[in-house]
């Protein structure tokens, strides 16, 4: 991890609960795509994942970002069902696309990662950048590691009372949104080849 964003701040002496789910050590120490966008972070989030699908499937699937949220759909998708099909021409990646409403995506690399930057909401979620980063074990396994820098927005006064609720907050959805990724990946990759369109 590049210098500025600190994993494992405490507050009163403890660290809040909902900094990490599923990350190891090792996963949390390697540098990050989003590091560059965010240096003097608040706070760095991280979740992770082992999906057993190859990269290209997993990745696939997190470009269907661009049209639905796949984690809680009654809360952040107006009770509308993520698309559980692949939607065609979603997998062509530009950077500056608008994702989720409210992110932009500022960097990709195919099979590998994408990255995004908050450009809306920012009043209420502070600055916040989002590296998910697909990590092969095998031919046919991976992880998906996400990791997420956040300087947590209002006064001073109540930032000790948001970084404990604001992580623990995302943890919530995001751990969600990790497990219909891996179930949604899994099922591509068991279906016939013919319909198994990444």
């Amino acid at each position: 991890m590049r210098p500025g964003a600190r994993p494992g701040h405490t507050v009163g002496g403890i660290e809040p609960i909902g900094l990490n789910w599923g990350a190891t050590a090792e996963e949390r120490a390697q540098p990050f795509p989003c590091d560059a966008y965010l240096p003097d972070a608040d706070d760095a989030c991280y979740r992770a994942i082992t999906v057993d699908a190859p990269a290209p499937v997993v990745f696939r699937r997190l470009c269907q970002l661009q049209l639905a949220p796949y984690s809680y759909d009654w809360i952040d998708n107006w009770g509308r069902r993520s698309p559980q099909e692949l939607v065609p021409g979603a997998d062509k990646l530009e950077t500056g696309q608008q994702v989720l409403s409210i992110f932009r995506l500022v960097e990709f690399e195919t099979d590998r990662h994408v990255t995004l930057v908050l450009v809306r909401a920012r009043r209420v979620l502070g600055d916040v950048v989002i590296s998910y980063v697909v990590v092969p074990i095998d031919a046919n396994r991976c992880r998906l590691v996400v990791k997420l820098l956040v300087n947590h927005p209002g006064p001073a006064a109540l930032r000790p009372l948001v970084r404990w609720v604001g992580p623990l907050g995302d943890l919530v959805m995001m751990r969600r949104q990790l497990l219909n990724f891996k179930g949604l990946a899994e099922r591509d990759a068991a279906a016939p080849s013919d319909d198994a369109k990444f």
